[in-house]
């Protein structure tokens, strides 16, 4: 279980807002070299802010994956446009989401629709994130995403481009651990990132949650008992500690990494990492004494 914490923890990729990307140093302070760092485009986002944020992560030595909205893109010529200026930048990656406009802006209304322009590939942007969501969708059948997600692996397979899935965020280890299974089972051989809130104050975590369409599960944890120990704090321990005891009981599974989400701020999420990478290092506390300690509130 040792190695498995540890390349979870070594992995692990981290999604900061594009305005509260940190200067370039900063980052390199927090984070090791390399990090995915995956940069959301909110509904009132602008381009110019995503683009500043990729250059702060690639003067890091880190990798940049924005976030393509489908639903935000008003014509074919913008979305060529962005694609243009994104790989300019020195941008090779790209996080693919519908995005939270109820109505679309122009002629994509989900991420298929953006694959099937064209664009992505003629730009030669073929390193592609695909949202999933193991508590489902709080719009979308479950006969519509595995659509959805055919739709996607075919486009993949025909234009060698590399596809990987990152779930919507989970509060306990057991819908990610039954949705991995399941995916698995259906033949599904992407790599996996499991999105995981990073340390954050309950009742912000409770918040994005319900914002983002998983309000049962916040409803869920906020009956828990031993939330009240947690001193209105979230951690992500009992996730890492539950993935890094499945695959180490599962050493052919194939790729399954963490996304965190630094719901409550870099600097935390980045002291969690650490601490996760020290315990799996043996020059910090084991993952049973981190285990205790989340237990017991601290």
């Amino acid at each position: 279980m040792t190695a498995a914490l540890r390349n979870l923890a070594l992995g692990a990729s981290v999604e900061i807002l594009a305005g509260r990307m940190p200067p370039a140093e900063v980052l390199a302070g927090h984070l090791a070299r390399g990090t995915a760092v995956y940069v959301p485009f909110p509904p009132k986002g602008r381009g110019a802010d995503t683009i500043a944020a990729c250059e702060r992560v690639l003067a890091a030595d880190m990798k940049p994956v924005p976030h393509l909205p489908a639903r935000s893109v008003r014509s074919p010529d913008e979305l060529g446009d962005w694609l243009s200026a994104l790989v300019e930048t020195g941008v090779n990656s790209l996080m693919l989401v519908a995005g939270d406009r109820a109505l679309p802006a122009g002629p994509y209304p989900d991420t298929p629709a953006l694959l099937d322009s064209g664009l992505l590939a003629e730009h030669g942007l073929r390193r592609l994130g695909v949202t999933s969501y193991p508590e489902g969708h709080p719009l979308v059948g479950p006969a519509d995403l595995d659509e959805a997600l055919r739709r996607k692996t075919e486009y993949a397979r025909a234009t060698g481009s590399e596809l990987w899935l990152v779930t919507q965020f989970v509060f306990s280890p057991a819908p990610a651990l039954d949705w991995l299974a399941r995916t698995r089972k259906a033949g599904c051989t992407l790599p996996i990132r499991i999105g995981v809130p990073g340390p954050v104050a309950l009742r912000t975590l409770i918040g994005y949650a319900v914002r983002c369409g998983v309000g049962a599960s916040a409803r869920a944890l906020k009956r828990r008992p031993g939330v009240a120990r947690l001193a209105g704090r979230w951690s992500p321990t009992p996730i890492a500690l539950a993935l890094a005891r499945h695959l180490a009981a599962n050493e052919d599974a194939l790729a399954v990494d963490i996304h965190l989400l630094t719901f409550g701020g870099m600097a935390d999420a980045a002291e969690w990492l650490d601490g996760l990478r020290a315990a799996s290092l043996g020059t910090g506390p084991s993952p049973e004494a981190v285990r205790r300690r989340t237990r017991n509130g601290h």
